[in-house]
């Protein structure tokens, strides 16, 4: 069974609590406190495993609860700090906070392990509050609680070449003739249910990964059928390669299925158009002429190539085609950004002790404002500013900690620079 996305349960383990304890020893009446602090409470970890290729897990198993830390013991013993709960998932998957659809890690690229929930810190033992007032304290502080997040999974394949096109116009079988790929294919008219994807090899350390992309239909930008569990795998692919049934074997006109395909894919997300696009007209084999050409093919070279779209003519089944077109689509990939394509972090994680976690707002000199604190390191450690997404994180970060409002009333008037750590920022309302 194939598992593309899945809702869980995690929550960090709290942190132990503090010891309240005396010293008793011999002919020491009033021995001073020795409790021992708490240990920390369990990390709720993400890794990727390389060996896994569904979330189907995730299906069985909807709770992941870390351990808590152990209390503090007497004779200033420390609470074992509790093992970390890793929680494996395969390359791609997006961690998502389930109410607000907001991305908290993209497990991709360079990011193959992430702490998504911290444990709460141990409570401090009664020695640490002892005074020359208060030589006997009795009380000691409790360990800080976990946090615990409802997310959704979400596996978005990884492939430089995803084939799109309605179903049973053989993208199946182009995927098996040109890969390592051995999906199941047979003459049905509903879609494949899960992508596909295999290694494309040209020889002399050319080569690329294709996705067989399931099937659209009209709609499913909208959530029509699974339109949106099949969009999603779209978003990582450089390289779009429209498979149609070039000779109208059943009827469909291939320039309308790709209008619709494309009317889909703007609806779900306008960037997925600006991407390189080759169209592949399958099953030529089914046209006899001298020159592979044919009305519908005529017509697609007239409508796409003046837009730069090139159309090959294939036959999946004899290879007709297909090596001039996997070199031309190898050739696309070299003009396109070769960084994987990653998600990033929208949505901030509040600790209770975060909260509390001091900033100050300063006014430097005229029309210079300075905000620092370990709240705001805190935050520019995992955001990137330089991404339009992370930077209108940012701005909602200072707005909802209160940060903008301080600002305003230490005097801040538009055009004026805030710093902030080395950056630097005009401020506009």
């Amino acid at each position: 069974m194939f598992a593309d996305s899945a809702k869980i349960f995690i929550k960090s383990g709290k942190g132990g609590d503090g010891h309240v304890s005396f010293r008793r020893e011999l002919y020491v009446p009033n021995g001073g406190p020795d409790g021992g602090d708490g240990g920390r409470g369990g990390d709720v970890i993400f890794q990727v495993d390389k060996g896994k290729n569904t979330l189907v897990d995730f299906r069985h198993v909807r709770k992941y609860i870390a351990r808590d830390g152990e209390q503090g013991g007497k004779k200033r013993c420390h609470g074992a700090d509790a093992e970390d709960l890793i929680v494996k998932v395969p390359e791609g998957t997006v961690i998502k906070d389930f109410e607000s659809g907001k991305v908290i890690a993209d497990m991709s690229g360079d990011n193959q392990r992430e702490v998504i929930l911290r444990g709460g810190k141990g409570g401090l033992g009664n020695m640490h509050f002892a005074t020359s007032t208060m030589q006997v304290p009795k009380y000691a502080q409790p360990g800080q609680p976990g946090a615990e997040l409802f997310v959704q999974l979400e596996l978005k394949v990884i492939a430089d070449v995803g084939l799109v096109g309605f179903p049973n116009v053989g993208k199946s079988t182009l995927l098996s003739v040109v890969s390592n790929a051995k999906p199941e294919i047979a003459n049905y008219h509903f879609t494949t249910l899960n992508p596909h994807l295999g290694v494309v090899d040209l020889g002399d350390g050319a080569g690329f990964v294709m996705a067989d992309i399931p099937g659209l239909i009209e709609g499913a930008s909208e959530g029509v059928g699974l339109g949106h569990a099949f969009l999603k795998h779209i978003e990582r692919t450089k390289v779009l390669v429209h498979v149609v049934d070039g000779a109208s074997v059943e009827g469909r006109d291939p320039l309308e299925d790709i209008r619709t395909i494309n009317k889909e894919l703007e609806a779900y997300n306008p960037e997925l158009l600006k991407r390189p696009q080759v169209i592949a007209a399958n099953k030529m084999d089914a046209v006899y002429s001298e020159d592979d050409s044919n009305e519908i093919l005529d017509a697609l070279r007239a409508e796409f190539e003046p837009k730069g779209i090139k159309v090959f003519a294939i036959s999946a089944v004899s290879r007709q085609g297909v090596k001039e077109m996997l070199y031309h689509i190898n050739d696309l990939l070299k003009t396109v950004d070769d960084a994987p394509v990653v998600f990033e972090k929208e949505f901030e994680i509040e600790y209770q002790g975060d909260r509390n976690l001091p900033y100050t707002v300063s006014k430097e000199e005229e029309g210079l404002y300075v905000v620092e604190g370990p709240r705001i390191e805190k935050m520019l450690g995992y955001t990137n500013l330089d991404s339009e997404k992370g930077f209108d994180f940012f701005q909602k970060f200072l707005k909802n900690t209160g940060i903008l409002k301080e600002l305003e009333e230490a005097g801040i008037k538009e055009g004026d620079t805030v710093r902030i750590y080395g950056l630097e920022f005009d401020y506009y309302k």
